[in-house]
């Protein structure tokens, strides 16, 4: 086998799934609202949508799922936010957003945009157990992250009823397990 240079995400090589994980980069890193009119910060969403990405690459291999789309889904989940710098009803209003990065990139099927689109819609749904296997992926890709910064417990005990908090933890532990951690602390301290 050849062995080929890596791209460093620049260059006429990217796949049609690295070109969404660059768009997406590129969108949060120009984002015109600036961080007093956003609910996080940019630099929060940049660190939040690549450790996304990595976590959902790492767990799409766990769960046997197509690593790209996984990625991408896991990229594109808060890209409502990345656009708009709000939370209000994200994930259903990324959706079409994510839609739309497809079709101005190209060369996806019908199947990875709705696969990829469906997750994004309803990975805020965290209470809510389904039996898509990319919806479930990217809400507990979506907690697992969340839990790795400080006082994040704290946020979610604030803004989250006692319910979905626990549903969070509950996620959460399911992802240390399934990455061979220890299942507690549930959130870094």
């Amino acid at each position: 086998m050849k062995l080929k240079d890596f791209h460093h995400y620049k260059g006429d090589e990217l796949t049609p799934f690295e070109k969404v994980e660059r768009k997406v980069m590129e969108m949060v890193a120009s984002s015109k609202i600036a961080d007093s009119q956003r609910e996080d910060s940019i630099i929060f969403e940049l660190m939040h949508a690549a450790g996304c990405m990595q976590i959902g690459r790492l767990l799409a291999q766990k769960r046997n799922l197509n690593i790209d789309i996984a990625s991408v889904a896991c990229m594109l989940h808060d890209i409502f936010v990345i656009v708009s710098g709000t939370y209000q009803n994200h994930g259903p209003a990324g959706a079409p957003i994510a839609r739309k990065i497809f079709e101005e990139i190209g060369s996806f099927s019908e199947n990875e945009i709705e696969t990829i689109t469906q997750a994004v819609a309803h990975h805020s749904e965290k209470e809510i157990y389904s039996d898509n296997p990319y919806i479930e992926l990217v809400k507990d890709v979506d907690v697992f992250d969340c839990s790795l910064y400080k006082n994040s417990e704290g946020f979610y005990r604030i803004h989250k009823s006692a319910e979905i908090v626990k549903e969070y933890e509950n996620r959460i532990r399911k992802v240390r397990l399934e990455l061979n951690l220890s299942p507690e602390p549930v959130f870094r301290k």
